[in-house]
């Protein structure tokens, strides 16, 4: 298994360095330390807090056609465990958004009209991981992002997968696990190179990704990648990260009308 510390972690600027895509261009994924400062890692965190008191008040299922996930907390409280399109219920979450450093990963594309996918996809995800009794969501299994456009008959097209980490994780306490290079395989190996979602243990060449609160991470949307699950339980387990699409192509928005994508139908079977 490869060691957190075999990989250079950078600093997101107005614009990438070559070094930078460089490493995007082989590896598949970038790791930017302190994109954010700890005040604004905490008004994010209070403002993914306001948005889950609105939805469970409300008794949100479904945000344009995504389901929501809920969950129990460690006292044993109802929480969201993951969000959908959350910027769509807070200024503070939509104004993040906005921030103009997003425009610098936009060449990774390699295509052009790249865009922050506020709208698309599943819009702003906030997944909230704690290992409870209770918790309905502790880990991710093996996947791509891309699936999705398999799923639907449609040419894979480019998107990168940028998480914001709020939280600080340690290889020890679980957390995001790449399989490097894998954006360059074929389609066969992006369909049946894992079972997605099931197969959750690990594999001898992920590389772990150790955070700090407020970094950023990124990776290209056909790589293969999970979510460990932390050794630890209560308190100390809990992992909070969101996650934005940047998207290029032709411009698709979902709205409340919007049908839950086949692949999101199988959600409440990841744990």
């Amino acid at each position: 298994m490869s060691s957190p510390s075999t990989y250079p972690r950078f600093t997101l600027g107005s614009r990438l360095t070559e070094e930078q895509r460089a490493f995007f261009r082989h590896h598949g994924f970038l790791h930017f330390r302190a994109f954010l400062p700890l005040d604004q890692v905490q008004a994010l965190l209070r403002a993914a807090e306001q948005v889950q008191a609105q939805w469970l008040a409300g008794g949100v299922e479904k945000v344009n056609g995504v389901p929501i996930k809920y969950g129990r907390d460690v006292d044993g409280t109802p929480i969201v465990q993951r969000f959908a399109f959350a910027s769509h219920y807070s200024p503070v979450l939509h104004e993040f958004l906005q921030d103009s450093r997003f425009e610098a990963l936009f060449p990774l594309l390699e295509t052009p009209n790249g865009r922050v996918g506020e709208n698309e996809k599943d819009g702003l995800v906030i997944n909230h991981y704690v290992n409870v009794t209770g918790s309905e969501f502790s880990q991710m299994g093996w996947h791509t992002d891309s699936l999705r456009d398999v799923f639907y008959g449609k040419r894979i097209g480019p998107m990168l997968n940028v998480g914001v980490h709020l939280d600080g994780t340690p290889a020890t306490n679980g957390g995001l696990r790449l399989l490097a290079g894998t954006h360059q395989q074929t389609l066969r190996e992006m369909l049946f190179r894992k079972k997605y979602y099931k197969d959750v243990g690990p594999d001898d060449q992920e590389i772990a990704v150790e955070t700090e609160p407020g970094d950023l991470t990124v990776h290209d949307g056909r790589m293969w990648h999970r979510v460990a699950r932390s050794p630890l339980v209560g308190e100390v387990s809990r992992r909070r990260v969101m996650y934005v699409p940047i998207v290029g192509g032709k411009y698709a928005p979902k709205h409340a009308n919007s049908a839950t994508p086949f692949y999101l139908r199988f959600l409440h079977l990841v744990k």
